[in-house]
């Protein structure tokens, strides 16, 4: 059996957790969030966990038991502690800016690039050269956040462009030079 499908959901304090069907409800100190799982997956509250349980052993029902169970167990963490990506910006003029709810970056084209955040995204500038997208839903925080970095994805010559805080940009040589025959 799947080893993360089996293991039960632990709800923590202040989090509320409603199934109706296949249809689940999770609210917390930091919002709500729905979500419909697959039919053939069968969710279950027993002694304040949830339990996702699967009808058979075929392929589709193997994939879909851990798949389902960390989507419930995403829900409850983004609603208790919410979710964030740290983006670093390199190169020389680059930089973000928050003007209201848009953010503005300067990115070595002829004009600036702006993105509005969506609902349930908040994007905070807190210097130049860093920007953090936060939000309670893991899916929305991770694709706001690689539709920044994708605005100037870093380039392996310079490394300059958008970068995720941490990620290793391999950096190629270059031209070898001039009279190497």
């Amino acid at each position: 059996m799947s080893r993360i499908g089996r293991k039960p959901i632990v709800i923590p304090a202040g989090v509320e957790v409603k199934i109706d069907g296949n249809e689940i409800s999770v609210k917390g100190p930091k919002g709500t969030l729905n979500s419909t799982i697959h039919s053939m997956m069968s969710i279950k509250m027993e002694n304040g966990e949830v339990v996702v349980t699967r009808p058979n052993d075929d392929k589709e029902a193997r994939s879909l038991h851990g798949l389902s169970r960390t989507l419930i167990q995403n829900m409850v963490d983004g609603v208790n502690t919410g979710f964030s990506k740290n983006l670093e910006i390199h190169g020389v003029g680059y930089r973000a800016q928050k003007q209201g709810n848009t953010l503005v970056m300067n990115l070595g084209y002829s004009h600036n690039v702006t993105m509005e955040e969506r609902d349930g995204i908040t994007v905070e500038v807190p210097e130049p050269s860093k920007i953090v997208v936060s939000g309670i839903d893991k899916q929305a925080v991770g694709q706001f956040a690689a539709e920044v970095r994708m605005k100037r994805p870093p380039e392996p010559y310079k490394g300059k462009g958008i970068r995720y805080a941490g990620e290793y940009v391999r950096q190629k040589e270059g031209k070898a030079g001039k009279g190497s025959k």
